[in-house]
């Protein structure tokens, strides 16, 4: 489909005018060497660079591409940019509001363009996840026999919401989220470049920190806030952008939280003594202040583990799974969904029966080791898979537990000098209770002193 008269119409006032337009439109790149991040997507000879016209045609010509990336990553820019600058006809729909017919009057249009002019297509389909597969299974033999070079975009995994088909006849990138550092230069940008606010204001490092924390990698969401945050503080005549104003603009306050200083360290341990405490509503306050400062969710991630074995051990055995899922989750969908789950594993971990007795046991053997108290390993518990093995008395006398009938042997087991170690001490919180049962039978059975 081609722009119609009203599209066009306000394609040429933008054009004529273009103050009247959103910062983050305005400050679109106009070339592939203006956009920020995405590098390993730009480099020489990649398929955006081959798609503008930066590469050869015909039987090597460039291919259909997905892009899939959180949202403010820049799919829509990258699309935009191939429209500016690319010698094709270039159409867009949107998943949104276009349908098979208006999949197919491209693709006819696409079709006429090729035969009569030479002309090749490049489709930018946004959304293509809310495509139905009916939907999708129509751009099929279009892209198969390169009547149009697909650009399709997506936040949602390609894998479930792409048919396989259209997947096979196209290359998959992945775009990352933006560094606080793509969108400061971006931010800084936007504050010069006269299609931006042409430096009318100025922005303080404390301001921009907080503008930082809002946007979370999303490029669209800072420019919108600066442009928010600028009107405000131009309509108070003042020169720069404060942090008041800012907080005032966006509704949402400064938290007091460096992540490189000592509120990165303090707030962290808060949240582990919290849960260590079993106090579910302090930690979670704690986790909403990390969350909110745009703390790297791999880093929560990471403690939540730490402490699921420090401070939980075996009085919960599902809390070490719990945490390293919420690990795995929060590595895949990223904020701000990956807040849901470490709500989640912060309230079970701080819920959980606690018990240190995992961390005092390789406490203790460490402490021994490290004094020296080692010792030559029992010869009937040293390898034997040798020849000479048995001459020199390895495995010699070894019992194997499973031949006896309860399945436990009555032998020594450590070296001399710790024979009579006792390390593990568990407690009777939570299902720890059994394994307190089974280490006092085990020991009776081998034979071991009560310490």
């Amino acid at each position: 489909m081609e722009p119609d008269l009203f599209t066009a119409a306000a394609e040429e006032r933008q054009e004529k005018d273009p103050a009247g337009s959103p910062l983050a439109v305005r400050m679109r790149p106009r070339t592939l060497d203006e956009v920020v991040g995405q590098q390993h997507l730009l480099k020489p000879g990649s398929p955006l660079r081959r798609l503008v016209g930066e590469g050869s045609s015909g039987p090597a010509g460039p291919s259909s591409v997905i892009l899939w990336g959180p949202p403010g990553t820049g799919k829509t820019t990258l699309a935009y940019v191939v429209s500016k600058v690319t010698n094709k006809r270039f159409v867009e729909l949107s998943a949104i509001t276009a349908g098979v017919k208006e999949v197919r009057a491209v693709i006819d249009g696409a079709r006429r363009a090729s035969g009569g002019y030479g002309q090749e297509t490049v489709l930018f389909l946004d959304e293509i996840h809310r495509f139905s597969k009916a939907q999708q299974d129509s751009l099929l033999p279009a892209v198969e026999n390169r009547w149009v070079t697909l650009i399709a975009a997506t936040t949602e995994n390609p894998y479930f919401s792409v048919i396989s088909p259209l997947l096979s006849r196209s290359l998959l990138l992945t775009l990352e989220p933006l560094t606080d550092d793509d969108v400061r230069d971006l931010l800084r940008r936007a504050l010069t470049d006269e299609r931006g606010l042409g430096g009318a204001v100025a922005l303080p490092e404390d301001t921009e920190g907080h503008l930082l924390r809002i946007a979370g990698g999303d490029a669209r969401r800072a420019l919108t806030a600066l442009e928010a945050a600028a009107g405000a503080a131009l309509d108070k005549g003042e020169a720069e952008i404060a942090l008041t104003t800012l907080e005032e603009t966006v509704d949402r306050a400064a938290v007091k939280y460096d992540r490189d200083g000592d509120q990165h360290y303090d707030v962290a341990s808060a949240l582990i003594k919290s849960i260590r405490g079993s106090d579910v509503d302090a930690a979670l306050h704690y986790l909403a202040r990390m969350i909110e400062a745009g703390e790297d969710p791999r880093f929560i991630a990471r403690r939540l583990m730490i402490s699921a074995s420090e401070d939980i051990g075996l009085a919960d055995p599902n809390a070490l799974p719990t945490a390293v899922a919420a690990a795995q989750a929060v590595a895949m969908i990223g904020f701000p969904e990956a807040a849901l789950t470490l709500s989640h594993a912060t309230i079970a971990l701080a819920l959980a029966p606690k018990s240190n007795a995992a961390t005092t046991a390789i406490g203790a053997a460490l402490d021994d080791v490290r004094k020296g108290l080692a010792g030559p390993v029992p010869p009937h518990l040293r390898d034997g898979h040798y020849k000479g093995a048995a001459k020199l008395g390895h495995a010699q006398g070894y019992v194997y537990p499973h031949d006896l009938p309860e399945g436990i042997a009555a032998q020594q087991y450590a070296p001399d000098a710790l024979k009579d170690r006792q390390y593990y001490e568990p407690t009777r919180h939570g299902a720890e209770a059994r394994y307190a049962d089974a280490v006092e039978w085990t020991r009776k059975h081998l034979g071991r002193k009560r310490s």
